[in-house]
């Protein structure tokens, strides 16, 4: 439903971008990357949700304060200026480029798993392509089907998800979990290694943050979708990887390339195997409709703000930012393509830019966990400066210790990363002011020559 003022996302809308954002193709093989941990793995997942919330918390802070398009650029640039809001720009926006391919890839890996015909190298790049322009094509549409869609697919990838998270616990066997920490490593270094394999889960935390000029009501509606989305999917990866620990041998665990399928499999029989590779399929799609949606609105909102080419701010007649849209999935597409049919070089810089995507999602959580003060103080105006809460030292601490736990190397080549944006930052604010002195020269010559009636 669109309100006269043209906005058409509410509550259940901003929810299930959020869930659906989060809960996207990586949750689903990390039972199988924790598997090394035991308990501990849960213990963490625990944690990591409880952080999340807390940078959930801020960014409702900061939604409440200022309802911005943009989400986590746009509090940066609110908070720092513009220059900061520009690496945080350059950054999440590559990182959302980057990651689509990683999602199509696990949408076409089910689709080979469940039709065999497509298991060759054409048929399995075609897959991955056709599902990235499907879902820009939706995005195309508007941001009412955009919304629309990720509701369906959302909402309807929780029931066999809800089903093995919940029913899933009379199947639990106890002594899976006798072991706290199996791995054998020293406690701290264990946390620090879990910690970047369950943040990736939590990456989009704040998607609803980010469409703000298209939610109604958004200084009431961005807070609670971004509290109850985090809330619903640390529920799901918690239960869901009790239950995966605890059904399957840890042995097999460590092996498997579909842990909630085999789970399912060891509970339900082949019906319930074949209902959880559907709804891999479904959140796979639900993943990659959220992230395009944002793939326009970040650089959207750089451009608005003379920060990126005006090209990233054209609307088309149905009012999306078309042309950045597609320019975006166009880099996402020669990934693809270097993955399928590069050297293997290249290959490893697309693996290394994948990587680099979540260390790139972080940095602007790190910024944002502690603008919150920063942005009331220009809101309001008032002279004294809010003190940061708890919750936003929290927030910030645990951003900061993901990217320790990301390692040195993603951090390194993620700082390389964003430093290659500073050219185009130059570029575009000479270019802005280059148009501000002309338009100055045609005022003044205007005036000084009065037009004669």
């Amino acid at each position: 439903m669109t309100t006269p003022n043209g906005k058409s996302l509410g509550l259940a809308a901003c929810t299930a971008i959020v869930v659906g954002n989060m809960v996207g193709s990586g949750f689903y093989l990390s039972p199988a990357a924790v598997a090394p941990y035991g308990n501990l793995a849960i213990v963490v997942w625990i944690v990591m949700g409880a952080g999340a919330i807390c940078l959930g918390l801020t960014f409702a802070r900061l939604a409440s304060l200022v309802p911005a398009v943009g989400g986590p650029y746009a509090y940066t640039r609110l908070a720092y200026g513009d220059f900061a809001g520009f690496l945080i720009a350059w950054g999440y926006w590559i990182s959302i480029w980057t990651s689509l391919p990683v999602i199509a890839i696990a949408f076409a890996g089910v689709m080979i798993d469940l039709v065999p015909a497509f298991a060759n190298r054409l048929a399995a790049t075609l897959l991955t392509l056709g599902v990235i322009w499907a879902i820009v094509l939706v995005n195309l549409r508007g941001v009412h089907a955009a919304a629309l869609f990720a509701q369906v697919t959302t909402y309807a990838k929780l029931m066999p998800f809800g089903a093995v998270a919940i029913i899933g616990l009379l199947f639990i066997d106890t002594s899976h979990f006798a072991e706290f920490n199996p791995s054998g490593q020293p406690l701290l270094k264990s946390v620090a290694a879990l910690a970047p394999l369950t943040m990736f889960a939590y990456l989009g935390l704040e998607s609803a943050t980010v469409p703000a000029g298209d939610v109604r009501d958004a200084r009431r509606t961005i807070p609670r979708s971004t509290v109850l989305g985090i809330s619903i999917a640390a529920a799901l990866y918690v239960l869901g990887t009790i239950v995966v620990l605890g059904v399957v041998p840890r042995e097999q665990l460590v092996h498997s390339v579909a842990p909630f399928s085999e789970a399912a499999g060891i509970m339900w029989g082949r019906g319930g195997g074949l209902a959880i590779s559907v709804a891999v399929l479904l959140s796979s799609i639900g993943a990659l409709n959220g992230w395009t949606l944002l793939m326009g609105q970040v650089p959207m909102a750089a451009a608005r703000d003379g920060l990126f080419p005006p090209l990233f701010a054209r609307l088309s007649s149905r009012g999306v930012p078309a042309v950045g849209m597609i320019v975006s999935a166009s880099f996402a597409t020669m990934l693809v393509l270097v993955q399928a049919f590069g050297s293997e070089g290249f290959a490893a810089v697309y693996r290394l830019m994948v990587g680099l995507s979540t260390m790139t999602a972080v940095v602007p959580y790190a910024f944002c966990s502690l603008a919150g003060s920063l942005v009331a103080a220009g809101v309001t105006k008032e002279r004294r400066m809010p003190r940061v809460t708890a919750i936003e030292l929290i927030a910030f601490i645990f951003a900061i210790f993901t990217l320790y736990g990301s390692g040195a190397e993603p951090v390194l080549y993620g700082l390389v990363l964003l430093m290659l944006g500073i050219p185009v930052y130059v570029w575009q604010r000479r270019n802005t002011s280059a148009m501000q002195v002309d338009s100055e020269e045609t005022a003044a010559g205007a005036a000084t020559h009065p037009a004669v009636s």
